[in-house]
């Protein structure tokens, strides 16, 4: 009886190791399976962020490419037919005319040399060239000053000059950030005061645009950026996540303000 006894307690001892074993086998697989299908949709992740990223790179490289290319066309063409015709009109003035003639003629050569001036302003505003030769910092203080001549605007800057330029794709698209910002700023927040601020440490670039005007929250910059008529917003967007960079938006008792971080590393 005893001999039978053993076999049985032998027998139920094989069967529990075999289904511990089997449980173990199945725990196994299904760790491996979820882990298997967990890096699936990662790496599918993954190739959707670049290929996002692809398609906003190729998007960006295709709206400077053509700034450029209309900056080029109001340079060259726009502005030497603009010189031409106030050549023209100044060839008028060595003639015998009338005094209500020469006040015209003082009219038109006003008109054109402000439309020269406008022209050559947008062409460079458009092109990137300034940035390219003399920095970031540069260009922005080229904008700033271009921006606050001869209006009620007092547009100052205060950048970190310890930021040397390190790749000018990126800094171009932190340009035409700053850009759009002050021009948004501008358009809807109807502030006559901005100052533009620049920290570089710890390999992070930090922009503040600092306002007197009627500004925005965090919460409707959020809401805003996918409205259909914010492009510029969008084009905000779309730079800032070529740049991994961060927006954000408050308010204080001194006014409105806006920052853009960027790593650097």
């Amino acid at each position: 009886m005893s001999l039978e006894n053993e076999d049985i307690r032998f027998m139920l001892v094989v069967g529990i190791a075999a289904m511990l074993l089997l449980f173990i086998s199945l725990l196994l697989i299904f760790i491996f399976t979820q882990r298997k299908r967990l890096q699936y949709q990662q790496s599918l992740r993954d190739l959707q962020d670049r290929q996002q990223r692809q398609l906003i790179e190729a998007a960006v490289r295709s709206e400077e490419t053509e700034r450029h290319r209309i900056a080029e066309e109001l340079h060259d063409e726009v502005g030497a037919l603009l010189s031409s015709t106030k050549l023209y009109i100044y060839s008028i003035k060595n003639k015998h005319t009338e005094d209500d003639d020469k006040g015209l003629y003082r009219k038109c050569t006003s008109l054109l040399d402000e439309a020269i001036i406008k022209v050559r302003g947008i062409s460079h505003n458009l092109h990137s060239s300034i940035l390219q030769e003399f920095g970031l910092n540069e260009a922005i203080k080229h904008f700033a000053l271009k921006i606050s001549n001869g209006t009620h605007l007092e547009l100052s800057t205060n950048l970190d000059y310890s930021y040397v330029t390190q790749q000018s794709t990126n800094d171009i698209n932190i340009y035409r950030i700053i850009q759009e910002l002050v021009n948004n700023t501008l358009k809807h927040a109807q502030a006559n005061k901005i100052c533009i601020r620049s920290k570089y440490e710890n390999n992070l670039l930090i922009f503040s645009i600092l306002h007197n005007g009627k500004g925005i929250t965090q919460h409707d910059f959020e809401s805003l950026r996918y409205n259909k008529e914010g492009l510029g917003l969008k084009n905000i967007q779309n730079r800032i996540i070529l740049l991994k960079g961060e927006l954000n938006y408050s308010q204080d008792s001194a006014g409105f303000k806006i920052d853009l971080t960027v790593p650097r590393n």
